[in-house]
């Protein structure tokens, strides 16, 4: 099942040296984990709450294959780069089937809560 690198990241301008070169190479980090961009400094149109900065989506193959391009000694020696001058939330998600049913699980919702 897909997994998923999510970040909102809130950079504040002028850019560090260091995040050109993380974005640079994060690309080379991802490829032996079957990692692709989705979503790449995007600016959200929001619909709802208030939202600052940009946001990233990575696709992986999965869970597997997500954690260990984090936990990789290639990503772990450029994190630095962004996080030491860009502050942001990264988290890893698993996806949902092809054939996920929000309705069914709702409904197992309500009957776990005993509602």
């Amino acid at each position: 099942m897909t997994a998923y690198a999510l970040a909102h990241l809130r950079p504040q301008p002028p850019l560090h040296e260091d995040v050109f070169v993380y974005m640079e190479r994060i690309q080379e980090t991802l490829d032996p984990f079957g990692g692709r961009f989705l979503v790449h400094g995007t600016t959200p149109e929001v619909k709802e709450g208030p939202v600052e900065g940009t946001y990233v989506l990575i696709g992986f193959p999965d869970m597997e294959q997500a954690r260990a391009w984090y936990a990789s000694d290639a990503y772990q020696a450029i994190l630095p780069m962004r996080a030491d001058h860009i502050a942001g939330t990264a988290v890893l998600l698993d996806g949902v089937p092809a054939d996920y049913d929000a309705a069914a699980t709702g409904k197992a919702l309500r009957a776990a809560q005993g509602s």
